[in-house]
């Protein structure tokens, strides 16, 4: 990953475990549940990671009971950790006190690539030309923050940087979403796990935050809909059209079900395990 990321295309903001030190596997914690087979304290080593920083279950993650790591993506964090805040230097064979602030420093960068991600979505969208100055100026501060040298990083207030940019990115999908037809739905953070949606008519629909797990989604038109952290475990989208649906990450899709039949926005691709079977 270069220094400074100028040009940034959706493709940039998507992790290259290549270039990683196995930051994810080290850093997060997780505790057993139906995502996770084992608990693992922060700052510790997951037991399946290699000495080459690859997961040694990789290909057997769901069917060992690693669900969760399986829908994870750092947005291209861990590289830009691994490869220019440490200057490509092993957290095993560098300074201990490096290796400790590499982990903490990977999930405050993790967070300021998820908002690249979304800016430089919401920079390419036609219908956010009023406002594109003010993203390309949030775009480029947060750049500028994701490039700070590690004590920068671990000192960055990142819930105010963050509020900064959710305030551009509500006012982003006001604009995509004012040219839906019929009066536009306003589902946000709604409580709707294991609801009977199929084929209802959500597009253009806010459901930024929705809590949609389990959720019979099949054959729902869900087209210029705002999936900005709705939450999609076990969602059946099979057959359902997400169409020009903006805010949506690749993780939240792999969370979920669906099939061949679902038609999804050109920044996202289909989960292998939709057609290989969970």
């Amino acid at each position: 990953m270069p220094e400074h990321l100028t040009g940034l295309s959706l493709e940039d903001l998507r992790g290259d475990c290549a270039q990683c030190f196995g930051l994810c596997c080290v850093a997060l914690p997780f505790a057993r549940s139906a995502d996770f087979a084992i608990d693992k304290p922060a700052g510790t080593p997951c037991p399946n990671l290699r000495d080459d920083h690859r997961c040694g279950i990789h290909a057997r993650l769901r069917q060992e009971g690693f669900t969760g790591c399986t829908v994870y993506d750092c947005f291209g964090a861990g590289q830009r950790v691994s490869q220019v805040t440490f200057g490509g230097v092993d957290r095993r064979t560098g300074p201990a006190a490096d290796a400790r602030r590499m982990a903490e420093v990977f999930p405050v960068v993790r967070q300021l690539h998820e908002l690249l991600r979304y800016l430089t979505e919401a920079l390419a969208l036609p219908a956010a030309r009023p406002i594109r100055a003010g993203l390309r100026e949030q775009l480029a501060a947060t750049e500028r923050l994701a490039a700070g040298s590690a004590d920068e990083l671990a000192a960055l207030d990142v819930p105010a940087h963050r509020q900064r940019v959710n305030e551009l990115l509500l006012r982003t999908s006001e604009l995509a979403r004012a040219g839906a037809k019929g009066k536009r739905k306003n589902r946000r953070h709604a409580d709707l796990m294991g609801a009977r949606l199929k084929g209802a008519d959500l597009a253009g629909a806010d459901l930024r935050g929705a809590y949609l797990i389990a959720a019979d989604l099949t054959g729902a038109d869900l087209r210029g809909a705002d999936l900005i952290g709705a939450d999609l475990r076990d969602a059946d989208l099979t057959d359902a059209d997400l169409t020009g649906a903006f805010f949506l990450t690749q993780p939240q899709l792999t969370a979920a079900r669906g099939g061949p039949g679902t038609r999804l926005p050109d920044s996202v691709t289909h989960p292998v395990h939709w057609t290989a079977g969970r």
